[in-house]
């Protein structure tokens, strides 16, 4: 497949250009022209790219790329390590933010809900409407939801709240959505679940009585990435690697 062919596809398809986001989406890093192999994974660290280099892939699709907003723009150090093992290798860096958040199939969002099996509301909540609501067929208890959560991303998370309280609405949006806690509150959700936690959850958490799921930044944006890998393999017969680099965060 010719990269600028990948890259047309991909901007359209998670519509880059609607998002002002924290980063550039799309083709970050310029590499070989034909692309037979590509990589997927959450973030492009080194050791991500030097998987993907091993592997032998022609270019590599990530939700966390490079140039984010207020970093300093030398490239040095770690940047430049990264950058480096880009240029040598000839190999294509794209990366997708907030779009890939908010898609509505492929989006990391839309793919835990559905790894869940969760089946999403109309109402949005958040920033750009990030988050997602859902509301279950039949109440269930908090310590039920939580083993749940568990035996889908493979993590136990962080949990507060009454583990006997009986949960129908969900909210969830997934990476470091915990400044969403109140809108979700306030859109009726009876738990929310993201990736990372603040000092201040905990008091939120026990003022409102709704429970917070601290479940993992990188755990709760792995099912995006692999989703866009899984549906490139399938329309342009590339072949398709998902890299999981661990990361307990």
């Amino acid at each position: 497949m010719d990269r600028i062919e990948l890259e047309l596809y991909l901007n359209n398809l998670l519509q880059t250009a609607r998002f002002k986001d924290y980063c550039p989406n799309g083709l970050q890093v310029e590499g070989r022209r034909r692309v037979k192999k590509i990589a997927t994974g959450v973030t492009a660290s080194a050791a991500f790219l030097e998987a993907a280099i091993e592997w032998g892939a022609d270019a590599v699709f990530v939700h966390h790329g490079y140039f984010w907003r207020n970093e300093p723009p030398q490239i040095t150090g770690r940047k430049h390590a990264r950058i480096k093992l880009l240029i040598q290798n000839d190999l294509n860096l794209f990366a997708c933010h907030l779009p890939l958040d908010d898609h509505p199939e492929f989006g990391n969002n839309a793919q835990l809900g559905a790894k869940m099996g969760w089946i999403p509301d109309e109402t949005r909540f958040g920033e750009g409407n990030l988050g997602w609501l859902s509301t279950l067929p039949m109440p269930i208890t908090l310590a039920h939801f939580t083993a749940q959560v568990e035996q889908t991303l493979g993590r136990t998370p962080l949990v507060l709240g009454d583990p006997d309280r009986e949960l129908r609405h969900v909210a969830w949006c997934t990476g470091a959505a915990q400044s969403y806690f109140d809108a979700a509150i306030a859109a009726g959700a009876d738990v929310f679940l993201t990736g990372e936690i603040s000092e201040s959850t905990t008091h939120t958490a026990a003022e409102s009585g709704v429970a917070f799921l601290a479940a993992g930044h990188h755990a709760t944006e792995r099912f995006g990435v692999q989703a866009i890998g899984a549906h490139l393999s399938e329309t342009f017969d590339l072949e398709h690697l998902f890299i999981d680099i661990h990361n307990p965060v």
